[in-house]
Order: C-alpha cells, then sequence, then structure tokens
C-alpha cells in the first residue's frame, strides 16, 4: 500500500485542477489504479468458473448446459441486484458500497471453495452475485462524476481494462491452479483477493468530490428510470450491453469444451491460456476511448462491432492459429465497444448516473446469463457451429442497433 486517503486527497487539492481529476496528473493516476483493483478483483471473483465448467461436469455429474450455471446464476442475480445498488449508491454514496461489495464476494468465494455439493455450491455463487452488483455501476459512476469530461473516456478504458485483466486473471488463475492443485483450492484463492482488494480500496481510494446525495426512494427511482427510458440513444446503448455481453460469454463458455475435444484435446492448463487473450482488453479500452474522442463515438463504436463480426468468423476455421487470432480480435473488439458504450451512457445521462450504469449494466449480465446458457443448448445440439451462429445473430442485432444510433444524432 502506496498512501492512505488523506495522502491521496491532498495530491487532489494541490493538482493544477482542484474540480476535476486530469489525466496524467499524479492524482488521475493514483486514483485509476485503485480502481483498477477494484475492477481487477471483482471480475475475477465473477469469471473464475469459466474455464472450470467441463471440471464441474465431471466432479458433480452435471451436464455442460448445468455447469455454466456456476457463471450465469451468479451474473443473473448481478443483473438484479445492479437495478437496486446504483440507487442505493445514490443514496449514501459511491466508496462505501464498492466497499461492501468486494469484501462480501471474497468472504463468499472462499465459502464456496469449502461447499460440498452441487446445489451449495450454486446458492453460494448467488449470493456472491448479490455482493458484487455493488461495484461495476457505482464504480462507473465514480469515474464519470471524478474525472475531467475530457478524460472520461480513457479513464473509463482504464476501469475497463482492470476488469478486462481481472477476467483474464481469474480465468487463467483458476486453470493452472486447478491443473496443479484443484480447483476448490483456486476459488479459495481468488476469493483471498477479493478481500485483499476491498481493504485496498477502502485504505486508498479517495472520498467522492462531487457525488450529490439524492433521495433514494421509490418515487425517486421510478422518476430517475422514466426519464433513462424513454431515451432513444440510451435504450439503445442499454440494448448493445445484451448483445454483445451475451454474445462475448457465450463464446468463452464454449471454447473450452471445444479446445479440450478432439482434434485438439488441450489440457486444462493450456485452455485457460486461452483467456490471456483478455490482456488485449487492457490496450483496447483505453485505446477505444480515445479514438471515440477523436472521431466520434459513433464510428468507433461500429468499426468495434465490426472487427468482432470478424473474429467470430475466424473462430469457425478448424486451425489453433485462426481461433487464436479470432479470439483475440474478438476480444479486442468487445472490450472497446464495452468502453465506448459506457462512457457514452455517462455523458447522455445527465442526472441520476448511478441509475443509468446499473440499468446499462442490468442489461449486460442479462446478457450474459440467458444467452450464456441458451448458447449451451446449441452447443448440445449442433456443437461449435451452433454456438457461432448463434453468437452470430446476436452480433447481426448489434450491427442494426449501432446503425440505429447513427442515424440519431
Amino acid at each position: 500500500m502506496e498512501k492512505g486517503a488523506e495522502g491521496l486527497r491532498d495530491e487532489i487539492e494541490t493538482g493544477a485542477d482542484t474540480a476535476y481529476l486530469q489525466a496524467g496528473t499524479p492524482a488521475y493516476r493514483r486514483a485509476s489504479r485503485i480502481l483498477f483493483v477494484a475492477g481487477f478483483s471483482t471480475f475475477a471473483t465473477l469469471y473464475c468458473v469459466q474455464p472450470l465448467l467441463p471440471d464441474f461436469v465431471r466432479e458433480f455429474g452435471v451436464t455442460p448446459a448445468e455447469s455454466s450455471l456456476s457463471l450465469s446464476l451468479t451474473t443473473g442475480v448481478l443483473a438484479v441486484a445492479l437495478l437496486v445498488a446504483g440507487a442505493i449508491s445514490d443514496g449514501i454514496g459511491r466508496k462505501p458500497v464498492m466497499v461492501a461489495a468486494l469484501l462480501g464476494a471474497g468472504v463468499l468465494g472462499i465459502i464456496g471453495s469449502l461447499m460440498p455439493g452441487w446445489h451449495g455450491f450454486l446458492a453460494v455463487r448467488a449470493l456472491e452475485g448479490l455482493a458484487l452488483s455493488g461495484l461495476p455501476a457505482v464504480a462507473m459512476a465514480y469515474v464519470s462524476e471524478e474525472v475531467d469530461p475530457k478524460s472520461a473516456g480513457v479513464a473509463m478504458g482504464l476501469y475497463i481494462g482492470g476488469t478486462a485483466i481481472g477476467g483474464m486473471s481469474g480465468r487463467v488463475l483458476t486453470a493452472v491452479v486447478t491443473d496443479l492443485g484443484s480447483w476448490r483450492l483456486a476459488v479459495g484463492v481468488v476469493g483471498a483477493l477479493a478481500v485483499a482488494a476491498a481493504v485496498t480500496v477502502w485504505l486508498a481510494l479517495p472520498p467522492s468530490r462531487h457525488f450529490v446525495r439524492r433521495a433514494a426512494g421509490l418515487p425517486a427511482l421510478v422518476r430517475a428510470w422514466r426519464a433513462l427510458l424513454t431515451d432513444p440513444v440510451l435504450l439503445g446503448l442499454f440494448s448493445l450491453g445484451f448483445l454483445l455481453m451475451g454474445g462475448f460469454v457465450t463464446v468463452f463458455n464454449y471454447i473450452g469444451f471445444r479446445l479440450s475435444e478432439s482434434p485438439f484435446e488441450l489440457r486444462p492448463a493450456v485452455v485457460g491460456a486461452v483467456f490471456l487473450v483478455y490482456s488485449f482488453g487492457v490496450v483496447s479500452s483505453p485505446l477505444f476511448g480515445a479514438w471515440s474522442g477523436r472521431f466520434g463515438s459513433h464510428r468507433t463504436l461500429a468499426a468495434a462491432v465490426a472487427l468482432m463480426v470478424a473474429g467470430l468468423a475466424l473462430m469457425e476455421i478448424d486451425g489453433l492459429f485462426a481461433i487464436a487470432a479470432g479470439i483475440a480480435l474478438f476480444t479486442f473488439a468487445f472490450f472497446g465497444a464495452h468502453s465506448i458504450v459506457s462512457a457514452w451512457i455517462g455523458r447522455r445521462a445527465a442526472i441520476a448516473r448511478g441509475q443509468a450504469s446499473s440499468i446499462y449494466l442490468f442489461c449486460y449480465y442479462l446478457g450474459s446469463t440467458l444467452a450464456g446458457t441458451l448458447g449451451g443448448l446449441f452447443w448440445h445440439g449442433f456443437g461449435w457451429t451452433g454456438v457461432a451462429a448463434f453468437v452470430g445473430l446476436l452480433l447481426a442485432v448489434a450491427v442494426g442497433v449501432t446503425a440505429g444510433l447513427q442515424r440519431s444524432r
């Protein structure tokens, strides 16, 4: 730990611009690192089970589609709880909610590693989704409020880059530890890392300087939702969360099955190495954020969706090199699109940013839950070609939505 909240606050107050955190300043870089840690831990916890689905099939005797519930159930509960978490943070503040989310998820992760039965493990994973709901939308709102608007796209990209590294590390770490030891040890290690992240955020993240407390009651919530859900641009952006995340999670849910079967028959640690492509998200998130400021969000978003389509096409080729290139391109483009849409929502929603982010992430994780599980039916009936066709359909609709946003300018 480098410095506590007081030291970080002093740096902010003595910066060139005391109103907002500005890119390039020491205060901006330090605050970004703490948010990176928060995003890292959240997504490591959420997605650590994804490379373990074949292990669950072997140990608990469930089907591939049933094994995906270890992720889909978590994201489903997370999606619904996000609608409340954003409103709570609008009422009590950003930092307390984020710290509680990480601490709760970490403790539950350790408990989950000790559960002897499948249904008990699923129950703990559902509770983890409830706990984690206190971070993603709240962190997005924190960035929108505390960072200079000119730097918001890059800052959001850096936060999302942290989520990309977290998702990658959680998957790779659990795959490697499982190969060397057991999946239970791997899940427990990820839980312990979340507890450490909670302590880090509590000690080092500066308190909000621009947070304005808002009424958190049902009437205020209904008024905010009415305003947000009658904006056609926001509706389009919310739907993209469902479509793009649904396709992304479906690919990563079932690519491990493809690579572990004939003709590839790769070991679990090698299959887990596929998730190293998440490192491309660290590059693409701030890069696309900067490009959107230069070329416009509409054009940059259209390019990102087109690249996802190209990556999916490469994954249809029966060759490890082509599949790896396709996954890399697909991942690079997905995180770029996610960073553009996230920053766009923060700019578009002038009020109730926490709730706007919550609705977007509700759609985002609902796509993960529904598409991720439905993809199992396509895998069971048609193999990888069926999965690719399903994801292609989601991306085709996303292309149409993106074109509609272009016309709405």
